[in-house]
């Protein structure tokens, strides 16, 4: 039969790019095929060097096969044996000769066959096989291979298109099953009450449990640790907006050069490096919640164009010049007194009023003692569970009475850390023994420290006493901030966020200090 190989070609080129679907393009190749080589089946398959077996990507057949099976394990030599193999069409008129064949046939039922085999690459890379095959030996000639390498491109362009695609599906899947499983846990978090709402947080609550189905906007206040966040956790999914995003970004920890892009996105070739498009955490919150936490970080440049988001309800990218229109749920927290920045300059008036809409002010831990009995409770309950710990800790004679004898400057987060280190301890040393928090430091000790100014005294605003730590600081290393033996090192922050700091304290560096 004579055979227009342009039409041939372009007939099986069509049927191999027509799906994405390996499956769909090996039954229509099946089906086209046989009308010019003998043709039972077509198998397309991938070795993997870690599990050394072949992996069925699909398989169409008119002969009975275990088609099940879709994993085939290998000889221990059959990865040496692979690199020597060249991509091209092979004829494998006699399976019981070659052992990765005889191997893979005999596994699936069947192996008086002949095989025509492409072996399939693309720019230099070993992508997989796809076997031609029918009943009977010496049924392949070098004609039908021939016709065969004709397709070679199309089958090899398929076949690398059909991986890539797999495996965006697996991610997309993974990804799925990554936010459904998120969003049960944070349902569960939702759900669970917050430890103390019926104690000292009880007026908090009570207040959350109201501004929450609104859509104004709050702003959380109180010291470091005290749980800010878990307060904005409940007002989310508390709200009408419960079902979309709750998007979370510290302000005070993301470089002064990317916190516009990191919050309002950025377009293609807005700066190096801007190589696609980039969607902000302002725009992944839409019908949802934005948290600011750390609101008062923020440079000045950011907070004119924050200001314009609570206003207009719309941003604007980097290097873009279109606005986008959001619709976003805004809830600020700070542990600095926005009041003292206004007033020095260094944070803007007008922002602060549209922030300061709803305050929440969040009292610190040694204003409700009364809550460290059912914290610590809570605490070596959870951290018991996550150390496998097969006991139930118990607490030596005094251990609370030490617990609520200290005023906590690092709030509920350095009482969870407390417990969670004398957990660790015991589980190393013996775990039979009570807990005592004896790194807790003396009561007279204590009180010493933390007891409140005499009459009259007064006492430094926090701002002060940062910026006289980080000044000693600057001063034992020479002026340097960053390096070995510099102020960020000393001060264990990084570097870029300590010249942030000192910016907004008006503290001088680089040259300006040395010229003091």
């Amino acid at each position: 039969m004579q055979i227009n190989e342009l039409d041939f070609f372009n007939q099986a080129t069509l049927r191999i790019c027509s799906s994405l679907d390996i499956g769909e393009v090996a039954q229509a190749c099946l089906d086209y095929l046989k009308l010019y080589i003998p043709l039972d089946g077509v198998m397309m398959s991938y070795y993997d060097e870690k599990r050394n077996a072949f992996v069925i990507m699909t398989l169409k057949s008119a002969v009975p096969l275990h088609t099940r099976l879709k994993i085939i394990p290998m000889p221990p030599e059959a990865a040496q044996l692979l690199k020597r193999v060249k991509n091209t069409v092979r004829i494998f008129n006699n399976t019981e000769e070659y052992l990765i064949p005889f191997t893979i046939w005999k596994t699936l039922g069947l192996v008086e066959k002949s095989s025509l085999v492409l072996f399939a690459g693309f720019k230099e890379r070993r992508l997989g096989q796809i076997d031609f095959f029918v009943r009977g030996r010496d049924r392949y000639t070098e004609e039908h291979a021939r016709l065969i390498n004709l397709l070679y491109n199309p089958f090899c362009i398929a076949m690398a298109n059909s991986l890539q695609y797999q495996e965006i599906v697996n991610i997309k899947d993974l990804f799925g099953d990554d936010i459904r499983r998120l969003r049960r846990e944070l349902k569960q978090t939702s759900d669970t009450e917050i430890v103390g709402s019926g104690g000292g947080l009880q007026p908090i609550m009570e207040t959350v449990s109201h501004v929450a189905l609104l859509t104004t906007p709050v702003l959380l206040l109180g010291e470091t640790g005290v749980g800010k966040e878990l307060i904005a956790n409940r007002i989310h999914y508390s709200s009408p907006r419960r079902d979309g995003p709750l998007v979370k970004i510290n302000c005070g920890a993301i470089p002064e050069g990317l916190i516009d892009s990191e919050l309002f996105g950025h377009e293609k070739g807005a700066f190096t490096g801007a190589l696609s498009r980039q969607y902000g955490r302002f725009e992944r919150a839409h019908q949802g919640t934005i948290f600011l936490d750390e609101v008062g970080d923020l440079p000045a440049s950011v907070q004119s164009r924050l200001l314009r988001v609570l206003q207009e309800k719309e941003i604007d990218r980097v290097g873009g010049s279109n606005p986008v229109r959001v619709d976003v749920r805004v809830i600020a927290a700070t542990h600095r007194n926005l009041e003292e920045l206004v007033r020095d300059g260094l944070f803007r008036e007008d922002l602060w009023f549209r922030l300061n809409v709803f305050p929440i002010h969040i009292p610190p831990l040694r204003e409700r003692k009364s809550d460290i009995p059912m914290l610590v409770h809570h605490f070596i309950m959870n951290k018991s569970r996550e150390l496998n710990l097969r006991v139930n800790p118990e607490l030596a004679p005094g251990a609370m009475e030490r617990l609520m004898a200290y005023d906590w400057p690092g709030n509920v987060r350095e009482l969870q850390n407390v417990v969670e280190r004398a957990l660790i301890r015991m589980r190393i040393t013996d775990s039979s023994r009570p807990i005592d928090f004896d790194e807790i430091a003396p009561l007279p000790d204590t009180r010493q420290r933390h007891r409140m100014p005499e009459s009259g005294r007064s006492f430094l605003s926090l701002d002060e006493a940062a910026r006289q730590h980080i000044e000693a600081a600057l001063d034992r290393t020479g002026g340097r901030i960053q390096g070995e033996g510099g102020a960020a090192e000393l001060l264990k922050i990084n570097a870029n966020t300590l010249r942030h700091r000192m910016r907004l304290l008006g503290i001088r560096y680089g040259r300006q200090r040395k010229n003091l």
